[in-house]
């Protein structure tokens, strides 16, 4: 539903200048700010010039739609010859020399919603709208009846007052602008301040990283300097604990055997410890040299077999059973790397199973193998499950006590998969078990291994393999 507040005819120059003084009142009645009553008064006046300067007049309609959202409409229609290249104007592309088309852009941005429609002969329409600002009370037929008494009551204006408002309100204008851009400047200030605070920040967070890089180069050295020279006290401890358990040098009683049997085991536990410090020491330092070669998965399950059956004799209630692979299986990576990621898969789900079965399989996925290690465990919790791959961690469990470990295998095995390319991971539930994974690439992914690499590729013709081909 709408209703008529004023409808004016332009005939003359001035009319023109009427039409804005009447926009202008209008804005003000509905309750416009000075802002939106300057866009609303400028776009009518450019619209009804145009009209004048090119169709020789026209008539201007002012209603508001009273149904919500409340808005002012304003059409402005003429009988001119139309506009014949309307679109052009309408994209910003038409080249004025008189100004035709830049009172059309303007008035469009001005607005909230502007349609031009032109006939070439037939003339133009012009609807504008703005939507009412937000009132205490939805304007009625009464309200807006009242509105267009208190109109007719308000004499147009002279041309020369005219001009008056109209520098007052760019002078006004010109004030909101010095305040924006005084606001813009103290922001400006506040951003470089920040600026200099983020640089100051970073050059801190620089120096502490250098600090830390120096620290972890100075652990990683004095691992590894630590770890050779445990290295020679232990194997000359463990070679002359067997040479006494073998009766080399003499008959034991079984005190003394039962003494000597705890020196080798400590010092085996012991030299485990240093081997894993060392190779922990090599991969953070980057010094671990990976050396690719062809294998099949059933051998390194074959030789993991033999490697591990010793550590199965004295628990005869867990059974390590290796998934048969059926199919031609060849890798071209690190095999002793892999199979070490695997010993300590194993040998970490040896420490907590008590009773039931260790399962590892292999199975082939995209351009990866993967490995898995499931266990009938004790299980880990979910917030455990990324601990346990950091340095140094072990987790409170009844059997911790009757195992001692390093902490360090399982993030060994991590950073072991990471160089090849690949990754680990795990799903696990309490008092169930745990299952590893690890992820390797099927061909170890290095420049200088590129002639091995093709050599490989060209002599093993596996269908499992066929995508190697493919991607490069």
């Amino acid at each position: 539903m709408t209703f008529t507040l004023l409808t004016l005819e332009i005939k003359f120059e001035q009319d023109v200048v009427m039409t804005r003084q009447r926009a202008g009142q209008i804005a003000s009645l509905l309750g416009f700010q000075a802002q939106d009553k300057t866009r609303i008064a400028t776009a009518v006046s450019e619209i009804g010039r145009n009209a004048f300067q090119y169709a020789g007049g026209g008539k201007v309609k002012f209603w508001v739609e009273i149904s919500s959202p409340q808005t002012l409409i304003i059409s402005i229609e003429d009988r001119g010859q139309g506009i014949a290249n309307l679109n052009t104007i309408l994209n910003g592309q038409y080249i004025s020399t008189t100004g035709m088309g830049l009172g059309i852009i303007g008035s469009k941005r001005l607005m909230d919603r502007f349609q031009i429609s032109s006939s070439v002969g037939e003339g133009t329409i012009v609807v504008m709208e703005k939507n009412l600002p937000r009132l205490p009370s939805i304007l009625t037929a009464k309200d807006l009846g009242q509105l267009g008494s208190k109109l007719a009551m308000q004499a147009p204006q002279s041309s020369f007052e005219e001009i008056q408002q109209q520098n007052q309100e760019l002078l006004l204008a010109l004030e909101d602008i010095r305040q924006r851009e005084e606001q813009l400047i103290q922001l400006n200030c506040e951003l470089e301040d920040t600026n200099r605070g983020v640089v100051a920040l970073y050059a801190e967070l620089d120096e502490k990283a250098d600090s830390l890089q120096k620290a972890n180069e100075v652990k990683t050295r004095f691992l590894s300097n630590m770890s050779h020279e445990f290295r020679t006290p232990l194997n000359s401890i463990i070679s002359l604990s067997r040479i006494l358990l073998d009766r080399m040098d003499g008959e034991l009683t079984l005190e003394q055997e039962k003494q000597v049997t705890f020196i080798r085991k400590s010092a085996e536990c012991l030299s485990d410890l240093v081997n894993d410090l060392l190779d922990l020491a090599k991969a953070e330092a980057g010094k671990i040299v990976v050396h690719p070669n062809e294998f099949e998965i059933s051998d390194l399950f074959g030789a993991l077999r033999g490697m591990l059956r010793p550590l199965l004799a004295y628990n005869s209630s867990v059974s390590l059973v290796f998934e048969e692979v059926v199919g031609c299986h060849k890798l071209y990576t690190d095999e002793g790397k892999v199979s070490q990621i695997l010993r300590n898969f194993i040998s970490n789900s040896l420490k907590y199973t008590e009773v039931g079965e260790i399962r590892v399989s292999a199975a082939i996925a995209g351009n990866t193998v993967v490995f898995s290690v499931a266990d009938t465990g004790i299980g880990i919790a979910v917030g455990d499950r990324e601990l346990i791959f950091e340095e140094y961690t072990q987790l409170n469990s009844p059997l911790q006590t009757q195992f001692k470990g390093t902490g360090l295998g399982l993030p060994l095995a991590k950073k072991l998969a990471e160089l090849l390319g690949g990754s680990v991971f795990l799903t696990s539930e309490l008092g169930k078990g745990s299952t590893f994974f690890a992820t390797i690439p099927v061909v170890y992914n290095s420049i200088k291994e590129d002639v091995q690499r093709e050599n490989f590729l060209l002599q093993f013709g596996c269908s499992s393999l066929s995508y190697i081909s493919s991607r490069r």
